[in-house]
């Protein structure tokens, strides 16, 4: 017994029957194939929708260049290490105040993190304080990490690969303040110090170490030294601060000899991408 949905091929179809015999031939196209760009073969499409999205919402909002916030999402302001968290706040509003100077056509120096809890919601909320634009670079994670109430709507950006985050971290950034934290931030520390060391980039980043006691009981730079892993001038690469005074201090003394001073003036931005620290490769 034939099925009443199905018409017939072997008689003349009637226009309603055409139409269905196509819906059961046509595919989607590939673009818009959920069940393609979830598989295998499409990895490549999404790790480049994760460069291509940000970028178009960066030019969208004329975000030229970032300082980024890393530090641990753990700590939270009424902890044990809750200064950290309101130093952070407190930093991040003295930077997005201090850079709202600069706005002619683009925002300069936006306040960027993680896009979580503990200092990345920190760095977002003192950005927030002081009226400016900021970043969130959130990561899907086993473990709940949701983008937190005080990013900017337009730049919070959902990640699915850590080194694309990762690339987005560095590609924009300025400056770099690494509050204390645990495995993700050494990380993170780590890679940018290794892209500086090697001078993978062609922009300059001002890195500071905050919280001189933690990092120098963490992490043993005095060590590598004599051990011959790392050179004296790469000491260099960072400096380290105790206050959100402090830390400021060093920020605007790096990006104004590097990017502000009028005989060394920054190349206009043009319109089909920010400026970037981009690879040398």
């Amino acid at each position: 017994m034939s099925d009443p949905h199905v018409p017939e091929l072997n008689h003349e179809a009637a226009p309603d029957d055409l139409e269905t015999l196509n819906s059961y031939h046509r595919r989607p196209v590939a673009y818009r194939n959920e069940a393609f760009l979830d598989s295998p073969d499409a990895r490549p499409l999404r790790i480049l929708s994760e460069y291509l999205e940000p970028l178009s919402h960066f030019r969208e909002e004329n975000v030229q260049d970032t300082i980024v916030f890393f530090g641990s999402a753990r700590i939270v302001e009424m902890g044990g290490l809750g200064r950290y968290y309101r130093d952070a706040r407190e930093l991040a509003r003295l930077v997005t105040k201090w850079s709202a100077q600069f706005k002619q056509g683009t925002h300069r120096f936006v306040v960027c993190s993680g896009g979580g809890p503990g200092i990345m919601e920190a760095a977002n909320r003192g950005a927030q304080d002081a009226g400016g634009k900021t970043v969130g670079l959130n990561i899907g994670l086993p473990f709940e990490q949701r983008p937190n109430p005080f990013i900017t709507p337009e730049l919070s950006f959902e990640f699915h690969y850590f080194f694309m985050r990762k690339f987005w971290f560095a590609y924009l950034a300025k400056a770099l303040v690494v509050f204390p934290g645990g495995f993700g931030t050494l990380d993170e520390l780590s890679e940018i110090l290794t892209l500086a060391q090697t001078q993978k980039l062609e922009s300059k980043i001002i890195i500071v170490l905050y919280g001189t006691q933690y990092w120098k009981e963490i992490l043993n730079f005095d060590a590598l030294l004599k051990y011959g892993m790392i050179s004296p001038e790469d000491l260099s690469l960072f400096r380290y601060a105790d206050t959100p005074d402090d830390a400021l201090a060093i920020l605007i003394e790096g990006l104004t000899r590097h990017y502000l001073e009028p005989e060394a003036p920054l190349p206009e931005p043009t319109k089909e991408a920010p400026a970037i620290a981009k690879s040398r490769v």
